[in-house]
């Protein structure tokens, strides 16, 4: 457990700069960048809102999973990690990649039938294909969690 808690600094930081780089991202790169490229593309115009729209709230279940994985890492160094109060933030997450997957599914539908060309429909299938494994490797890591706290409550009882 102690290597554990040593790399628990490190990735709250690395959490607080990956948080502080969405926002940069909401704020100040992709309104200029989707009015550019609506500039670039006048057929593709009517798309910048929409996408600025989807990007956003993607960008903000991103922001929900780490203030999530804060609350779990805090768990984690104060050795409550087994324990049902975890499962509110597993299940926070496991929910709001849900959300995200959903949103990114219906992109993928609705960019499928306005654009032409594969580039784009192409990757947006491979992201739903990556968040559908994220989502669904989360509910098997929910599931094991269930399974330790599970053990660990029995080793408490018999103790």
């Amino acid at each position: 457990m102690p290597s554990t808690h040593r790399a628990v600094g490190p990735l709250r930081v690395l959490l607080v700069l990956l948080f502080a780089g969405l926002v940069v991202a909401q704020v100040a790169v992709l309104p200029p960048t989707l009015a550019s490229l609506a500039d670039d593309e006048p057929d593709l115009a009517f798309l910048q809102w929409p996408a600025l729209a989807f990007s956003v709230v993607e960008l903000v279940c991103v922001q929900v999973v780490i203030v999530c994985t804060w609350r779990l890492l805090g768990m984690v160094r104060a050795g409550r990690i087994f324990s049902e109060a975890a499962f509110v933030w597993v299940n926070a997450i496991v929910a709001t990649m849900v959300v995200a997957w959903a949103l990114a599914l219906a992109a993928f539908v609705s960019v499928s039938v306005l654009v032409d060309g594969p580039g784009l429909p192409v990757l947006l299938f491979g992201v739903v294909l990556a968040g559908g494994a994220l989502v669904l490797l989360m509910i098997v890591m929910r599931a094991l969690l269930r399974q330790a706290t599970t053990l660990r409550a029995d080793m408490d009882a018999v103790i």
